[in-house]
């Protein structure tokens, strides 16, 4: 069950200036195969397919929590595409001024077309996101595993994003979801150590560098805590977690931490205007309305 908070994981500045095409590499970051949604559903299906929890009680709080901080993930890459598509087409009510003459030379049409110039659930080339992306096997091992290289995955997607355009909504949405991802591929390394007696994830897999030092939009992140401490993302008692998450940063960060406190950069959700060029919201006439319903339903007697 999801306790929902109007809030975003973070503030994201406003664009520099509307950009339909970076918003359409963000979309990767959303809909691709190691975008946001993956990493919710594969942590989702694999919490409310978890057996024995009693016996496994710190790896399922683990996969849990980290469950719920991607589903605001996904609302912060959503927010971000929604700030990059605001204004990029002309607003208004005249469509004889022809508002949305710019989209065709737009990568992505869908997102007027089919969105009301908004997020949608696809990949930077449009192709929506599907359930084959998702792995619940039953073995906590194995599922452990494909979450260690899905973080790895998600991250070397996001290096590539923030590469793409120096829009400041665009570089601080990577740089906060670097740093979190990174403490995500550390922690199911931590998990898989844990679960076999010991053994260094490190000595068996090429790991990259996971340093974030090269991001300067993720150092207050690091010093806020974020690289070395695992937040609550539920009303649920997280200290469990200290059996796994615990000892020293692999990257030269401070010890690891758990807190049932909540992240500390939470900021309010962006509000976002209306675009009445595209129906959003219903650009519907009222008179309209009752002359469908008339239609339907016959007309009522006054």
């Amino acid at each position: 069950m999801i306790f929902r908070a109007d809030k975003l994981l973070t503030a994201l500045p406003k664009p520099k200036h509307p950009d339909a095409n970076a918003a359409a590499a963000v979309q990767e970051l959303m809909g691709g195969k190691a975008g946001e949604m993956s990493t919710l559903m594969n942590y989702f299906f694999q919490t409310i397919n978890f057996r024995d929890r009693d016996n496994y009680q710190p790896f399922y709080k683990l996969v849990a929590n980290i469950a719920g901080e991607e589903w605001g993930h996904v609302e912060l890459v959503a927010s971000a595409i929604n700030l990059l598509l605001t204004g990029t087409t002309t607003r208004g009510h005249d469509p004889t001024k022809k508002p949305l003459d710019d989209v065709t030379g737009f990568r992505m049409t869908d997102h007027f077309f089919n969105a009301g110039q908004n997020a949608l659930p696809v990949d930077a080339m449009g192709r929506f996101w599907n359930g084959s992306y998702v792995h619940s096997s039953g073995s906590l091992k194995l599922d452990l595993v494909h979450n260690f290289f899905l973080e790895l995955n998600a991250r070397a997607t996001k290096l590539k994003v923030y590469e793409t355009t120096s829009d400041p909504t665009v570089r601080e949405l990577t740089a906060f979801l670097l740093v979190r991802g990174s403490t995500h591929v550390i922690a199911y390394a931590k998990a898989l150590e844990a679960l076999s007696g010991g053994v260094e994830v490190s000595k068996l897999f090429p790991i990259p560098d996971l340093s974030t030092d090269a991001f300067p939009e993720a150092r207050k992140y690091v010093e806020q805590g974020l690289y070395n401490t695992m937040y609550s993302f539920s009303q649920e008692d997280i200290s469990a977690l200290g059996a796994i998450w615990k000892g020293k940063h692999p990257d030269g960060a401070p010890d690891l931490v758990v807190t049932n406190d909540p992240i500390p950069t939470l900021a309010p959700m962006p509000d976002l205007p209306a675009e009445p060029q595209v129906g959003a919201p219903s650009t519907l006439d009222p008179g309209e309305v009752q002359e469908a319903a008339d239609r339907i339903f016959g007309k009522s007697k006054k």
